[in-house]
């Protein structure tokens, strides 16, 4: 049993022996919060964690005779703002043009075995109903006749509960949502860590952290995408928890537009987390008998540090977000061939370049950017899906035969929400882009976007997109999105309805891809947005990768990956080897650090085998052996952070077989030190203390790799050339740990 009900004191208490969260139905009828953390005993009352102050003189109280029954000290479970507590809310609702203070009652509650799906929502899922509980708490306000319900999953064998809520319009008449979070928490204190990932093009999911304050500190898109900019991903942790121990809570939105994360700290130094939709720019129009769902929020607990949040992440995420049939197939390893010619290619070249690739063990090429309507440059074309004869004379059928031939599977890029100015198809629907008519449209690399929100403009791009599938038997779609969304106006949309826009938007998004992956699911869908700009968990439910970032360069994708990894299985992370100098940094790095970082990821190619030494290609083939040996474990294995390269000059991280049987250890240090530390170790985890394990030809006990470290080879000092190793800068090691 997962869900208790204390029903004569109207309490809920989910809990699986690694978490516990507790609510109860407070005296006003509203919900308060109990607990949320590290898992309790069950026991049949609750009550004594609730305490009740009088606040001061200023305060608001509902009962006359009860002035420490006070909304705005209370913590609460999905909080409305108007009746005495003056924090930001969870909700906001009410009719048209009639003012009311949301005044949601308990009414019920139901629980459910098993995960009831979203409707039309990506959200994570069970393969079988003993795998989660579900607890659904109606709540009703009479004078709006809405029903209020709020979603509660809790899993089985991971320290998870995701959260949604659903309004229901019961009236006669329209009403108005403002705003409608995924989810709300009161916790007790501040004394967290406010720790998310932002960043920008090219340098995404940076680790930042402050400690929380008075105030409120947010975290937020407004770009009609998640953005490179912030992740929807938070985590609060203790000043104290470190990657291996002490209490953290994660937090991540199962949603792929607009956000708004946030934490309030009041005037008692409580904080109140709310998840959801970003408020600004959002009004949605519920008509009777209609119903509104939020995206899914997923709250992981955890009491073994950050390294614990992320593994209870990751493993939800592979065994119950991703589509089922990535869960245990190997990804190909692919080579792309845009930083080979861009937008320069014939069908020879390109079949030149994927038979050179095939006889490294190469599966799959990927044709990127380029290969449609007249599109030379990136000003032209996009909304064409129709091969380009000049490039492809005997058009994509014969290439992608051709590239069958060499033994590779083929895969293509689209840009399918775009639109070119320059196009045939803005040409005979100039209103098909999103923007106000009449006024000017702001342009992002030279292209529009497509009306998402209008399901004829989906079907079109459907068609297109379902036919070249068919005709080419492709096994993999790059989907890219390169530019975020401005002038948010829908022609089709009424006035009162354009608050609606970014969220039909990002709909339509979602039922082209459901459409897509259930009539293909054997194609390999790698969701991208000018690289990193839309890697979230509403887009892992359909495309099981995404690329990670445009940057490939070795030494910048330490701190991407690593960031990258607070929330999201490195099996989701397209990471790829590129020719130097690199071509986001100009920096040259050797070739095997390049291959060292991206074997920590979906491994793959982005360069030119026609221009490689023989040395190379013989490296080359040795890197793709290594990953095809090891992809089972990076795949399934517990993956743990050990150095990271926003505190220091080296990085170190691993993955653990689910059976603690194997690991794979990646070690890297950026930039030469002259005389360094003498003996010099890297501490490992995840290992099984008294099993035997062989590393580097020598035998170590595990407790003996955690606590005293795995010996890293001899570096250079400056005196030691006949002894070293390793030294220089961009130095990279990769380590095989097996048990005996």
């Amino acid at each position: 049993m997962f869900i208790y009900t204390n029903q004569e004191n109207n309490q809920f208490h989910l809990t699986n022996g690694k978490v516990s969260y507790i609510f109860h139905v407070m005296k006003n009828g509203q919900l308060g919060h109990l607990y949320y953390g590290k898992a309790l005993r069950h026991r049949s009352d609750f009550s004594h964690l609730q305490t009740y102050d009088v606040p001061t003189p200023a305060s608001c109280h509902p009962y006359e005779d009860d002035p420490a029954f006070s909304l705005e000290t209370l913590r609460q479970e999905y909080p409305a703002y108007g009746n005495s507590d003056f924090r930001e809310p969870a909700i906001s609702v009410g009719k048209e043009d009639v003012p009311h203070v949301p005044n949601f009652i308990y009414d019920s509650f139901k629980i459910v075995e098993g995960k009831p799906r979203l409707e039309g929502l990506p959200s994570t899922y069970v393969n079988d109903d003993e795998e989660a509980s579900t607890l659904q708490i109606v709540l009703r306000d009479q004078f709006l006749q809405a029903e209020l319900t709020l979603h509660y999953t809790i899993f089985r064998d991971q320290p998870v509960i995701t959260r949604s809520a659903s309004l229901k319009n019961e009236g006669t008449g329209n009403l108005v949502i403002d705003r409608l979070m995924g989810a709300s928490v009161d916790l007790p204190d501040k004394e967290f860590i406010f720790t998310h990932l932002a960043g920008t093009w090219s340098r995404e999911r940076q680790v930042k952290e402050r400690s929380l304050e008075m105030g409120i500190q947010s975290i937020s898109s407004l770009r009609g995408a998640s953005s490179h900019h912030h992740n929807p991903f938070l985590a609060l942790k203790r000043p104290a928890a470190t990657e291996d121990t002490g209490e953290v809570y994660g937090f991540n939105f199962v949603y792929s537009s607009n956000f708004l994360m946030q934490v309030e700290v009041d005037h008692y130094d409580m904080a109140r987390l709310t998840v959801g939709i970003h408020p600004m720019g959002f009004k949605w129009n519920l008509q009777p008998a209609e119903s509104f769902q939020t995206p899914e929020v997923v709250m992981v607990y955890s009491d073994q540090g950050l390294n614990g949040m992320s593994q209870a992440f990751h493993t939800l995420y592979r065994q119950h977000l991703i589509p089922k049939q990535w869960k245990t197939e190997d990804r190909p390893i692919l080579i792309n061939n845009w930083e080979a010619t861009y937008f320069d290619f014939n069908e020879e070249k390109l079949v030149d370049i994927a038979r050179s690739a095939s006889e490294l063990g190469i599966e799959l090429f990927v044709l990127d950017d380029g290969w449609f309507g007249k599109r030379n440059d990136d000003t032209s074309s996009l909304g064409d899906w129709h091969v380009d004869f000049d490039k492809l004379p005997d058009g994509l059928e014969s290439l992608a035969a051709k590239i069958s031939e060499t033994g590779m599977k083929f895969g293509l890029w689209f840009e399918p929400e775009m639109i070119s100015p320059n196009s045939e198809l803005f040409r005979e629907h100039p209103d098909w882009a999103v923007g106000v008519p009449g006024q000017s449209y702001t342009l992002g690399r030279n292209q529009l976007v497509l009306d998402f929100s209008r399901p004829e403009i989906v079907d079109y791009i459907y068609e297109k997109m379902s036919d070249i599938m068919k005709r080419t038997n492709l096994s993999y779609i790059k989907w890219d999105m390169n530019r975020n969304i401005t002038e948010a106006f829908s022609q089709v949309l009424s006035a009162r309805q354009q608050g609606e826009f970014f969220h039909r938007y990002i709909l339509g998004v979602y039922r082209l891809y459901e459409r897509l992956t259930s009539e293909f699911p054997h194609v390999l869908f790698e969701s991208c947005a000018g690289g990193g700009g839309r890697f979230d968990p509403g887009m892992m439910y359909y495309a099981p990768q995404a690329w990670t970032s445009d940057d490939t360069d070795a030494v910048e994708r330490l701190k991407i990956q690593y960031g990258t990894s607070f929330a999201y299985p490195i099996y989701s992370m397209g990471s790829h080897v590129s020719a130097v100098p690199n071509h986001q940094t100009l920096r040259e790095t050797p070739l095997s650090t390049r291959a060292n970082t991206a074997y920590f990821g979906t491994f793959g190619y982005e360069l030119n085998p026609l221009l490689l030494s023989e040395e190379e290609r013989e490296e080359i083939e040795e890197q793709v052996a290594f990953y095809k040996q090891h992809r089972s474990l990076i795949r399934d294995g517990q993956f743990y952070r050990l150095l990271s390269p926003f505190e220091g000059n080296e990085t170190a991280w691993m993955v653990v077989s689910p059976d603690q049987s194997e690991a794979l250890v990646g070690y890297y240090k950026v930039l030469a030190t002259p005389n360094g530390r003498k003996h010099q170790t890297l501490r490992l985890s995840g290992l099984d203390e008294g099993r035997i394990y062989q590393a580097e030809g020598r035998d170590y006990y595990g407790d003996e790799l955690m606590q005293v470290g795995l010996p890293l080879p001899t570096e250079f000092n400056g005196a030691n050339s006949k002894q070293a190793l390793r030294g220089g800068d961009f130095q990279s090691e990769v380590f095989y740990v097996k048990s005996r």
